[in-house]
């Protein structure tokens, strides 16, 4: 079972600059959990995402050695990744292909076309500097732009992405129309095609749904999933309104449940929940 945190989603939509210190302090506290990943920074046009123009700095001062979780960095075109992957300290990059042509042009600028070349320079990119690459599949579980979608359209992409190298395809959510019917249904269908993939669950929901949503992933066969702590987060380039993330709280909640193990530090993710509320403030 993996967990990734995901306090670089929690940051990037908020309006107020969440001062670097803060942003080391908290993420600091996350590296003492032993999430088996911390997707944390971004390596992004400061335009663009303004509230992770620090990634570089913030990289700088973590204690990341030492720490069981391993570091994950958004990047959304080759310069990014040639510059992330300059860095010991991060394992993955991660590159967000959207299943939507519209919402591709918005969150990168590109077509999906010219997403898949950049998806591929940037394998090319890990395999040079040791790193490995994270594809997400935003808009996985449908858009709301008209645009084409089908699960046989997510296999296909789940295939050209596992021949282009990619280590690791997470379906993300993004704007929180996944239900819990076509999670289960999505997730048995890509267990049955690609059994050798790690397929992971990047999902959006509102508190009253994740947890159902947790179930029909995990159920299904997903063993990766994305959280942020207190459901923070969303992505400011797919609608105007924002929906959170799966809190991290509640993934825990339903391993336990359901009595699975992982490897969690309660006292210092109950630390880290502390800070976090002081960190997003208002949220």
């Amino acid at each position: 079972m993996k967990i990734i945190e995901c306090p670089r989603d929690a940051m990037q939509g908020l309006a107020g600059f969440i001062p670097t210190e803060k942003k080391i302090m908290y993420i600091n506290a996350l590296l003492k959990v032993g999430f088996d990943t911390i997707d944390f920074g971004s390596f992004v046009s400061a335009k663009a995402i303004p509230q992770l123009r620090d990634t570089a700095e913030v990289l700088e001062k973590i204690s990341w050695q030492g720490s069981p979780s391993k570091l994950l960095a958004i990047v959304a075109n080759t310069r990014g990744a040639e510059e992330a992957s300059r860095y010991p300290g991060i394992t993955y990059l991660g590159f967000p292909l959207s299943i939507s042509e519209t919402f591709q042009q918005r969150n990168t600028n590109k077509s999906i076309a010219e997403a898949l070349n950049t998806v591929e320079e940037i394998k090319n990119i890990c395999g040079r500097s040791g790193k490995k690459l994270v594809t997400y599949i935003s808009m996985g579980f449908g858009n709301p732009y008209g645009d084409s979608y089908d699960v046989a359209l997510v296999g296909q992409f789940v295939d050209i992405l596992v021949t282009l190298g990619s280590d690791v395809v997470s379906l993300a959510d993004t704007i929180g129309v996944s239900t819990p019917e076509n999670i289960r249904y999505l997730f048995a269908n890509l267990a049955k095609q690609f059994p050798k993939t790690e397929v992971g669950a990047h999902l959006h929901s509102t508190p009253q749904t994740a947890k159902e949503k947790i179930r029909a992933a995990y159920e299904a066969g997903c063993r990766r999933f994305d959280g942020a702590i207190r459901g923070y987060g969303g992505c400011p380039m797919a609608k105007d309104e924002l929906v959170g993330n799966i809190a991290t709280e509640t993934i825990f909640a339903y391993l336990d449940e359901q009595n699975v193990t992982f490897s969690a530090d309660r006292k210092a993710f109950a630390e880290a929940q502390a800070l976090a509320d002081v960190i997003f403030p208002g949220h």
